[in-house]
């Protein structure tokens, strides 16, 4: 990787290792002390996939050096770091909620209220107009996938440092959430306004009900083994359906042809987690700005970064120039 572009990004990609360290190191040490445990097969299979991958980016570029190709550094790498955070964060989520702390779904649905948003009538409309319920619920899925597809993306289009800002600014953004959820634990739209999943029978409930079942479940102790692939997102304030929308449509806005698409289909995947995933609109306003946040501290050091670098790059002296050693 000889360009500048890749260097720069060959280090943001080590420096990337940092928070999915740290929050690794929390879940190993968290899962002992609040009496969770993992299911082993499904987590052993997702390390070691993404075992695989960044196996593979690191061995491409040890043996071919300056001559190592970027694109499969950074898409198979990458993709390997993606896997390994969701695999951390999710179990992570569950030893942050198991601290107890007050509900605190009256503060935030008071709030709300405070703003003239009261989210009953929203909700309400969306479950007169059938065809909007059934929509939403398609947006609110749209969270896994830009998760591959914006390596992929970004290396295909030649945008490495991007591609590492975003994937330091999404591990900064969970790791905050999750901080902060862990304060403000709450359940949801639904549990605050105090009616039942039935009352809605338009709305597909199915992500209120897995975490209604999980919160109670944790703090009522009778919840002990997290299986990966059935983790619910408990996490309500700050909303990281939210602050992903915004990372992914910063991610991909420069590309042209993909990057008005990304913003239009997060934009739907914003609007829908008031009502899919029974989430307070404090809770949309803080995952948004937990976002900008992190993409700001992390571009700020990329400029830093790059200002010392070239710094600290001896500047050639031009051909027909001599040299002082000459």
């Amino acid at each position: 990787m000889l360009d500048t572009d890749s260097r720069t990004a060959w280090q943001l990609f080590q420096l990337n290792w940092l928070p999915i360290v740290a929050m690794g190191s929390l879940l190993a040490f968290g899962l002992p002390a609040t009496g969770l445990s993992l299911e082993p097969v499904a987590y052993g299979i997702t390390l070691a996939i993404a075992a695989l991958l960044i196996a593979i980016a690191y061995r491409h570029q040890l043996a071919k050096g300056e001559l190592a190709d970027p694109k499969l550094v950074f898409s198979l790498g990458t993709i390997g770091q993606v896997m390994l955070t969701c695999a951390i964060v999710g179990p992570l989520s569950y030893v942050a909620g198991k601290m107890n702390w007050p509900l605190q779904d009256d503060a935030l649905l008071a709030i709300d209220r405070a703003f003239g948003l009261d989210p009953e009538p929203i909700v309400s409309y969306v479950n007169d107009h059938p065809w909007l319920a059934d929509l939403l619920a398609r947006g609110y899925g749209l969270i896994k996938w830009p998760l591959l597809a914006i390596p992929v993306v970004l290396t295909l289009t030649a945008r490495h440092v991007r591609l590492q800002v975003f994937m330091l600014a999404m591990s900064l953004a969970l790791a905050v959430t999750i901080a902060i959820s862990a304060m403000v634990p709450a359940i949801g739209t639904y549990y605050g306004l105090q009616l039942s999943a039935a009352h809605f029978p338009e709305i597909n409930t199915m992500v209120y009900a897995g975490q209604l079942r999980d919160i109670l479940a944790l703090r009522d102790g009778s919840l002990h083994e997290l299986r990966l692939f059935f983790l619910s997102g408990i996490v309500s304030f700050p909303s990281f359906h939210a602050a992903s929308a915004v990372l992914y449509m910063w991610a991909l806005w420069p590309v042209r042809g993909i990057g008005g698409i990304a913003a239009a289909l997060n934009l739907l995947m914003i609007a829908a987690t008031p009502v899919i995933g029974a989430h307070y609109l404090v809770d949309l306003a803080g995952g948004i700005a937990v976002a900008a946040a992190s993409i700001w501290v992390t571009k700020f050091y990329v400029e830093r970064l790059g200002r010392t670098s070239v710094s600290a790059t001896p500047v050639p002296a031009p051909v027909w120039q001599p040299s002082l050693a000459e």
